[in-house]
């Protein structure tokens, strides 16, 4: 569980990353917030950075709700079809192989790469953030989708990994979106490598993927255990 969960996490990073994702931010944060994107990166003063954090938070939560729907149904289904556990993350295996194919551009299918955006109306307030942040995770974006759903079918492996699976998800991408609301100004440098960190990410699903469906990814994970130094082991 601990390596399925680190892998979540860093999924949640990888996702934040993305090149789909990371330019359109700070037009988010300037929605959300009621503050043009040229203020929020020039205007560091207190009043200007607690509406812009709160109105985030909010944001956050909206979109944590989805993570956490979605994961929650996967996880009913490996409940209700434990007996086919193995068949099950076979089943998740290929899923995650063909998510990191896409990532690391092997193949583009069409029916992935569009976004299916609901029309959500900001309202004003905090509320209005909160459904904006339910609309971009419903939106299912060309990098978002394949990774979470990667992330959502390793999940579904075990009993009760939902949870914890989509909480370091939620939190991977939620915290350095948090962290780009304080600094917006000071976070172009990541452009220039989030590609990269798309296509290595996309290496690691394939990797998992395999090793689920070969049923390594136990082994694999008893084999870390046992090089880890105890002085790491809490």
């Amino acid at each position: 569980m601990e390596l399925t969960v680190w892998l979540a996490l860093w999924a949640g990073v990888a996702s934040f990353v993305s090149p789909c994702c990371l330019p359109l931010y700070p037009s988010y944060l300037s929605y959300i917030s009621g503050v043009s994107v040229q203020q929020l990166k020039t205007d560091t003063t207190k009043e200007i950075r607690l509406r812009t954090l709160t109105h985030t938070l909010f944001f956050i939560i909206g979109f944590s709700v989805i993570f956490y729907a979605l994961g929650a149904a996967a996880g009913l289904l490996a409940e209700l079809f434990q007996q086919w556990k193995t068949l099950i993350s076979q089943l998740a295996g290929i899923l995650i192989i063909v998510m990191g194919l896409v990532l690391v551009g092997v193949f583009k299918p069409q029916l992935l790469m569009r976004e299916w955006k609901p029309n959500v109306t900001r309202r004003a307030g905090y509320l209005g953030s909160f459904l904006v942040g339910i609309g971009f995770a419903a939106g299912w974006s060309p990098c978002v989708g394949p990774i979470l759903s990667a992330i959502i079918g390793l999940s579904t492996t075990e009993r009760g990994l939902w949870l914890p699976m989509i909480t370091a998800y939620t939190l991977g991408f939620a915290i350095p979106f948090f962290v780009m609301a304080f600094f917006l100004g000071s976070t172009r440098w990541i452009l220039r490598y989030s590609p990269i960190v798309m296509k290595a990410g996309g290496a690691v699903m394939i990797v998992v993927g395999i090793l689920l469906y070969t049923g390594q990814l136990n082994k694999l994970t008893i084999w870390l255990q046992e090089i880890t130094p105890s002085w790491m082991i809490v």
